[in-house]
């Protein structure tokens, strides 16, 4: 795990310097040893949207909901990228979601 936390690490590093796209083939590294790191995918969502790689950025995010089903900031992530790739519907439905996941839990 310290590899990859090392490795996410740097690819934080290299976003903040502005280097995204080296960035994302840092975080796209991790995957190939950690498939399911959330963390991981949840940076990639972002940015691959701030790439104007929708596709990439909506597969990213719905895979943290994949993983993190119960979490409602899983869902309102998704509600943002999908917002910000142009998909309106998409982006209701999933903040909905994340909207009666918080009240089931006594949030509100």
């Amino acid at each position: 795990m310290a590899k990859v936390d090392a490795a996410y690490d740097e690819a934080i590093r290299l976003r903040d310097a502005g280097n995204l796209q080296g960035a994302a083939d840092k975080l796209r590294e991790i995957l190939t040893t950690d498939s399911e790191h959330v963390l991981t995918h949840s940076a990639l969502a972002v940015m691959m949207q701030k790439l104007n790689q929708f596709d990439d950025a909506i597969a990213h995010a719905v895979k943290v909901t994949e993983l993190e089903p119960a979490d409602p900031f899983s869902f309102t992530q998704l509600s943002v990228i999908y917002q910000r790739c142009g998909k309106i519907q998409e982006a209701e439905d999933a903040m909905a979601r994340a909207r009666t996941m918080q009240m089931a839990a006594g949030g509100h």
